[in-house]
Parts: structure tokens; C-alpha cells; sequence
């Protein structure tokens, strides 16, 4: 796979509004988004969604939801490709998610992967 590095960090958290001035106040994110259940900031070259969840349903409990790679568009399906020869366990996708394409996956211990083709900037034109 010709993963490009980092794309963003989602979390689950209980209360968007709770959790906020933790990452803008405390770790100097940046808001650039803020819905009714998520909120997406930019912290340096890194962008993190908080997502509100009421019951995860999982022994998990809240925090990391998935962590996801950049990838190029050229390489996305020939990645999805070998997930799929290598018995990988792909568990959303791959589908198109705002201007680029996404391909959720589990690693041992269920870690949850996503390969991501666009930016912060291309998944926020599709909010405004």
C-alpha cells in the first residue's frame, strides 16, 4: 500500500459539547466545523472529529474510534484490493465520503483503520 501519511483521528466521545474546550482550549485546536453531534478541528497539519455518541454498545467504552491514512486516489482501490486477497475485515466501505473515497478495516484487536483519499478542506465543502 502507498499510504502518504496521517489524514485525521476520529473520536467517540459523550457530549460534544463537554469535550470541546479540552481540544480548543487545552491542545489550541482549531474549529472549523461544529454540527449538532460533531465537530471537526484542525490541530496543526492533523484534523480530529469529535463524534457524539449516546451508547456505544461495546466494551470499548468512549475514545479512539479510528485512526485513518492519506492515500492517493490511484493507489485507493489497488489498497482496497489487497485488504480483500489478504482476508482483511473491511467494515465500511469502500465508498465515497465527501470528495474522496474511504475504506474502513479492522487490524488485530479490532483497531479500526481507514484508508482516505481527500483533505480536511474537500470533507468540509460538502458541510457548507
Amino acid at each position: 500500500m502507498n499510504i502518504s501519511g496521517f489524514n485525521h483521528l476520529t473520536i467517540d466521545t459523550s457530549s460534544v459539547e463537554k469535550s470541546m474546550p479540552f481540544y480548543l482550549e487545552i491542545m489550541q485546536a482549531t474549529l472549523i466545523h461544529k454540527g449538532r453531534r460533531d465537530a471537526y478541528l484542525e490541530w496543526g497539519p492533523i484534523w480530529i472529529c469529535l463524534q457524539e455518541k449516546d451508547n456505544l454498545g461495546t466494551s470499548c467504552g468512549y475514545g479512539i474510534h479510528h485512526i485513518a491514512f492519506s492515500i492517493d486516489e490511484e493507489a485507493f482501490f489497488e489498497a482496497v484490493q489487497r485488504l480483500k486477497e489478504k482476508k482483511v475485515r473491511i467494515v465500511r466501505g469502500p465508498s465515497r465520503r465527501g470528495k474522496g473515497w474511504s475504506v474502513n478495516f479492522l487490524a488485530p484487536d479490532n483497531v479500526q483503520f481507514e484508508l482516505h483519499t481527500s483533505n480536511l478542506v474537500e470533507r468540509m465543502e460538502v458541510w457548507h
